[in-house]
């Protein structure tokens, strides 16, 4: 061995970062994608709807909805959200993500509002 090779070891390989490849193919990625910006926009839109009445119980569970709805549209269309400072870091958090973890995610988040009040409005935002 020269004196050269004990001066730069031979580098060993670095592990493989993990993978954010789960499987899914990118026409279905997007599909899910368009699935929960569509779902953002439906709990938005029956969320507002939802407000206008005098129920306080109904007025929380819209405002509720409009919550989910704007954290949908955090993760899953951050372009919506240009003037939030955070929403392309939360976006690729929330891209790290497995499919199935998302899905428990955006499920129990509408849970809240159907227990709040449960009406046809709440039930198909």
């Amino acid at each position: 061995m020269s004196s050269q090779d004990e001066q730069f070891p031979a580098a060993a390989p670095e592990p493989a970062a993990p993978s954010t490849d789960d499987g899914m193919t990118w026409w279905y990625r997007w599909l899910c994608r368009i699935a929960g910006v569509l779902g953002g926009l439906s709990c938005a839109f029956a969320g507002l709807w939802n407000c206008v009445t005098i129920n306080p119980l109904n007025i929380a569970a819209g405002v509720w909805m409009m919550l989910n709805a704007f954290v949908l549209f955090l993760c899953e269309a951050p372009f919506c959200c240009q003037f939030i400072e955070f929403a392309n870091a939360v976006s690729t958090r929330a891209d790290k993500l497995r499919p199935w973890q998302k899905a428990a995610f955006y499920c129990g988040m509408a849970v809240f509002p159907v227990m709040l009040s449960l009406t046809l409005t709440t039930l198909f935002g």
